[in-house]
């Protein structure tokens, strides 16, 4: 009998599909996306407690004060130390001659990127010595009853840590090193250049007065600054840093 087919015969069908192994196939890939998250969650509770598992390294178990603060540059300048009546260090030059006295009316520090014009200031009524008015943060003051920068003696510049709102004129003095210049110019034109010699980081309580104020042969400048932890009881830092520095030069500007 003929065929109602072309070509010959039925028409080719696909195949039937095969139920059990797709199946099979969906099981096998449940079960592998459920060991990767069994061995992501394994990993986290690992690293979330590795001391519970002996992976905590020596470095993660050091005390803070023994971690570097700073895995790259320079290296923190060490703090001068001593007693409150030990004369001020001073840098391992020849200091230059001192000069006549003469009002400040700038100091700049390039490295630190200072520069601020000096004030002349005095005695409070409570006996401390004045310091620049708070809302100016880039002002300077010079203690008048002591000498000038390039006089014989200590001359003695003071300038505020930070203000209320930002940081101020000295805010970078702890990162002063020994060999560092300060230039400060004179209302003679006359710029002094001094070099540091050490810096000192004192509690108020126990200030080095003859340090700073003592009576010395050679032009030093002694800068100052508040440091350490602020006291929101009284309203100040519990610390000072001071910066001593001799003549080494001087130019006319």
């Amino acid at each position: 009998m003929a065929n109602h087919y072309p070509y010959g015969g039925p028409p080719v069908q696909p195949p039937p599909q095969d139920q059990g192994g797709r199946v099979l196939r969906m099981a096998l890939l449940l079960a592998a996306i459920a060991g990767v998250v069994t061995v992501v969650a394994g990993m986290l509770i690992v690293l979330g407690s590795p001391e519970e598992y002996g992976l905590a390294s020596d470095r993660e178990a050091l005390p803070l004060s023994a971690q570097p603060k700073q895995a790259t540059g320079p290296p923190e300048p060490a703090m001068f130390q001593a007693a409150p009546d030990v004369p001020p260090p001073l840098p391992e030059i020849v200091p230059a001659p001192a000069m006549l006295p003469s009002t400040p009316v700038r100091i700049s520090v390039k490295r630190l990127g200072i520069n601020a014009p000096i004030k002349s200031v005095g005695l409070a009524r409570n006996g401390t010595i004045q310091v620049p008015p708070a809302n100016n943060h880039n002002l300077v003051g010079w203690y008048r009853n002591m000498s000038t920068p390039g006089e014989a003696g200590p001359a003695v510049l003071l300038g505020h840590k930070d203000t209320r709102t930002r940081s101020a004129v000295f805010s970078r003095l702890p990162e002063m090193r020994n060999g560092d210049t300060i230039e400060v110019k004179r209302q003679d034109g006359i710029t002094a250049v001094f070099t540091v010699g050490g810096i000192e980081q004192a509690d108020k309580t126990t200030f080095p007065t003859e340090r700073v104020y003592g009576p010395r042969t050679n032009a030093q400048l002694h800068l100052i600054t508040c440091g350490g932890v602020y006291n929101r009881r009284t309203g100040h830092y519990t610390d000072n840093v001071i910066v001593y520095a001799t003549m080494t030069s001087s130019y006319r500007s």
